[in-house]
């Protein structure tokens, strides 16, 4: 119900949950979008899930309260616009034979993905992928700023 409302916003819907708190429930909706969601991204997808719902009884008669939110970093990266989305980002990234690799996001195509791994590119199909996440980075620094630091960053 939400996805073709809220694509009309240029949004892409990444996740709908529905959690009990008490006599109310919670629905979560993750929106994004290529560049990223801007609070007034926010504010413009709750007005429309709002006007979806008040359309529909899909809620039923039950109270809940609507979160609209960005997908966050603690998501996995499952489709290509997420690696797309991510680019210059570092990731864990944990292969289908189990192992593990940590590296950053070189570039992101339909069914590869292209990591900066200590210094060397390695390419990595996303079927052989069994998990990835976004690694937060806090200090990164950056070439652009001519500091002539490393871009790997500091975790």
């Amino acid at each position: 119900m939400l996805t073709e409302p809220l694509g009309a916003l240029g949004l892409d819907v990444e996740a709908v949950e529905i959690s009990p708190a008490g006599k109310r429930r919670v629905l979560r909706v993750a929106v994004d979008k290529d560049g990223g969601v801007t609070l007034d991204d926010v504010a413009d997808a709750t007005r429309e899930v709002n006007r979806v719902l008040d359309d529909s009884d899909v809620m039923g008669e039950q109270p809940y309260t609507l979160e609209v939110t960005s997908r966050g970093v603690d998501r996995p990266l499952t489709l290509p616009r997420h690696w797309r989305r991510n680019a210059d980002r570092l990731v864990k990234v944990t292969l289908a034979d189990g192992s593990a690799v940590t590296g950053r996001i070189v570039a992101a195509g339909e069914e590869s993905v292209t990591l900066e791994v200590t210094g060397r590119r390695r390419d990595l199909a996303y079927d052989g992928i069994s998990k990835a996440l976004v690694q937060v980075e806090f200090n990164r620094r950056s070439t652009a700023t001519g500091d002539g630091a490393d871009e790997e960053g500091e975790d």
